[in-house]
């Protein structure tokens, strides 16, 4: 049975994490997912995962929101308008990189029949490539697939792994898919979450870093095959998506979105020519409903007191990232393609030695004498 990072006994950061250590630990937020795995006609090993903000309220009471483009070699729509307004006013589609349009359409689609028209119809929708695994000049990818996933969601645990728009992905060369994170951040007044969802799906196997252990390097080809994907220079991407309840604006959303590559850069990722590192975050501190008046009241956090923010979004990225490549099952794609997944066993004993190693040389310290 595949587990998460901390059923293995390892913990990244200090700050704790929300109850189910999720991005639906930020309120209101909600995430579900439509995975399509069959052999016939042809071989599918793909779906789609939508994050809806405020439970489903987003396209009437939008949301400060900012993005970050670590390497641009990917799609996320609708950035234009966030860019120029500052504001998120739909679900958040992730899919594989041929079908973002059926997902773009699907929720444009939903607003009319729900009868959201009040403000503007700009989804976003981001994309990996599953190519590997999945066939994915098929098209598997339907309507009824993305709203049913749209739908589905809710509050509470989110499955990890192959599912969704993870479910043809491949990370450090490893089985990688969905991966999610939260921390919770407290003060003398208020508490925040912070919550991250990750599509995993980029990376060399000899980058890969567990809590600053070298895994890759050590958990080498010899050891677990590397997929052939690399024969057809395919760098991969990772889309990153965070949320928080907490009062900020445009501009701090855009700071948050930044500090994600220093998650993704401890786990091992140097944002590659062909990789798509999109990063968005959005925050739900104040309320911008498409109907109002002239006026309106907001709420900021000072600028100077981000620090632990960004901390936080840094070790949740780098958590969720993981939790996608514990959580993912090894997979049998197309033309008998396969990606396997990441040993744990050999992950656990592998920290653990490094742990008692680094221990050891601690006790052993001595003023002025050399660490080996």
């Amino acid at each position: 049975m595949r587990q998460r990072l901390r059923d293995l006994g390892i913990v990244i950061g200090r700050f704790p994490t929300g109850a189910h250590n999720a991005i639906t630990d930020v309120p209101g937020v909600l995430v579900g997912h439509e995975t399509l795995i069959y052999d016939k006609p042809r071989v599918a090993r793909t779906g789609v995962t939508m994050i809806v903000p405020r439970a489903d309220a987003i396209w009437r009471d939008y949301a400060f929101a900012g993005y970050h483009a670590f390497n641009g070699n990917g799609e996320m729509t609708g950035l234009a308008w966030l860019e120029e307004s500052g504001m998120l006013g739909s679900a958040i589609g992730l899919t594989n990189t041929f079908q973002v349009g059926v997902v773009r359409d699907t929720l444009v689609r939903y607003v009319i029949e729900q009868g959201h028209t009040d403000g503007f119809w700009l989804p976003v929708v981001a994309e990996t490539y599953d190519g590997w695994l999945n066939d994915i000049n098929a098209f598997h990818l339907t309507r009824q697939a993305a709203y049913k996933a749209l739908t589905d969601a809710h509050d509470g645990p989110v499955h990890e792994g192959n599912v969704g728009g993870g479910t043809g992905m491949i990370c450090h060369d490893f089985k990688g898919g969905i991966g999610t994170a939260s921390r919770v951040l407290q003060n003398e007044a208020e508490s925040y979450t912070v919550g991250v969802l990750v599509q995993a799906n980029y990376g060399d196997r000899h980058l890969l870093h567990i809590d600053g252990v070298p895994v890759g390097r050590i958990l080498g080809p010899e050891h677990t095959p590397i997929p052939g994907w690399r024969g057809q220079d395919r760098s991969g991407s990772i889309i990153v998506i965070i949320a928080t309840d907490a009062p900020l604006l445009p501009v701090q959303c855009r700071r948050l979105a930044q500090r994600a590559t220093i998650g993704l850069a401890r786990v091992g990722g140097v944002g590659h020519n062909g990789s798509g590192d999109i990063f968005l975050a959005f925050a739900t501190g104040n309320h911008l409903p498409a109907k109002t008046g002239l006026v309106r009241d907001l709420q900021m956090i000072p600028h100077k007191r981000l620090d632990p923010f960004f901390e936080a979004v840094a070790e949740a990225v780098e958590e969720a990232i993981l939790n996608a490549l514990t959580a993912a099952e090894t997979m049998v794609g197309r033309d008998g393609h396969v990606a396997y997944a990441l040993p744990l066993d050999d992950l656990a004993n592998i920290v653990g030695d490094y742990r008692r190693f680094d221990k050891n040389e601690e006790l052993a310290y001595e003023p002025g004498r050399k660490r080996r």
